[in-house]
């Protein structure tokens, strides 16, 4: 299997839950999505800090990409996530869908009519949580983040749409489309490859700041060199950003150590719940 979606995971299979032994009210609530990209009905597990419900403030958004491939309802199994976010700050936590049965390894991009994931995740998403819940409407407010191929996902998408996230973050990702092993690349054209988009990343850098980092396990086959790679270049081209390498592979249990920081490290540029 490729990216490997997350394996020790809650499945939340109920609309909205309580977490009652840890004394906060965090729900979570599987929200349908009418999207003309997708030609039909996708889904976001939208979980909501505690408080939320009468707090009354606008809240930043962290939207997580799950790893390829994988089914329909793979987006369900980084819910805990939502955990640890509520241990970093308060802010609204959605994980999209990002395959479907008998399309599981789209690499979140655009491939044409009914099939256009990146338009599905970088605007039509935005668009239905900024309406649905509070948020704090602006690339302030957002921060796109993945692991493997939401990795991918997370880094192309964002490097696209610099308007919409200022926060962009790859935990143990790839930089350019692949097959499903992970290990051929595809031809999508030079703007799906994140190695031709950090002049775009610059430039930007110019009128507003973007937070670009990422990190890998040291015992990732895959997807090491290629991390190491794209930091040489970033540092070639004066491009701020943040890199690591941590002991590990390409395991969940590598993710579930470092999210806590990763998910801080994004909350501390992003504008605060108001």
């Amino acid at each position: 299997m490729k990216r490997f979606a997350i394996a020790l995971v809650v499945l939340a299979v109920a609309a909205v839950i309580t977490a009652v032994a840890l004394g906060r009210q965090t729900h979570e609530v599987d929200e349908p999505i009418q999207s003309l990209a997708l030609g039909g009905t996708a889904h976001a597990l939208v979980v909501l800090p505690d408080g939320y419900a009468t707090s009354g403030l606008r809240y930043p958004v962290v939207y997580f990409l799950h790893g390829l491939p994988a089914g329909p309802t793979a987006y369900k199994g980084s819910a805990w996530l939502g955990e640890v976010l509520e241990r970093v700050g308060p802010a609204i936590l959605v994980m999209p869908q990002g395959a479907r049965t008998g399309d599981t390894d789209a690499e979140y991009l655009n491939w044409g009519a009914g099939r256009n994931w990146e338009t599905f995740i970088a605007e039509e998403l935005p668009a239905a949580i900024d309406k649905r819940f509070r948020t704090i409407r602006s690339r302030d407010g957002r921060a796109l983040i993945g692991l493997s191929a939401g990795g991918f996902g997370a880094t192309v998408l964002g490097l696209h749409h610099l308007g919409r996230f200022s926060v962009i973050e790859s935990w143990s990702g790839y930089f350019h489309p692949t097959d499903p092993t992970g290990t051929q690349a595809l031809d999508r054209g030079p703007l799906t490859s994140a190695h031709n988009l950090i002049s775009v990343l610059k430039a930007d850098e110019r009128r507003r700041p973007t937070l670009f980092a990422f990190y890998v396990g040291d015992g990732d086959k895959r997807f090491l060199s290629e991390n190491i790679q794209l930091n040489h270049e970033l540092n070639a081209a004066h491009v701020k950003h943040v890199f690591a390498i941590y002991s590990g592979g390409h395991t969940t249990a590598l993710w579930q150590a470092h999210a806590r920081v990763w998910l801080g490290l994004a909350l501390s540029h992003l504008a605060h719940a108001a």
